[in-house]
């Protein structure tokens, strides 16, 4: 279970990864890098978001990185709005270890 200090709240690791971002750039980066991309928890730290990997795959996390990416503006009839804000992790994994999602 991880607990995130800043905020008091529990997260299991199937709460803090919540799906991986297929997109040919994440494509590339786990097959040139090692390195897979995922939508995460709002407020999961970069260690809740090793541990989950970790765990959910059994497999070994060498760096995190981690994005706040901004709503956009979104228009329906008159009514204007944004989307959610999200947030975007980047996972390098060991050299001998591999992510399959297909």
């Amino acid at each position: 279970m991880a607990v995130n200090r800043q905020h008091g709240v529990q997260l299991e690791a199937y709460q803090v990864v919540l799906r991986p971002l297929v997109t040919e750039k994440g494509t590339h980066l786990s097959e040139k890098y090692n390195s897979y991309t995922f939508r995460v928890h709002p407020l999961a730290s970069k260690e809740d978001i090793r541990r989950a990997v970790q765990e959910l795959w059994d497999v070994r996390v060498v760096k995190v990185r981690t994005q706040t990416r901004k709503g956009k503006p979104r228009r329906h009839k008159m009514a204007f709005g944004y989307t959610k804000d999200w947030k975007k992790a980047i996972v390098t994994l060991h050299d001998d270890d591999r992510i399959s999602f297909f």
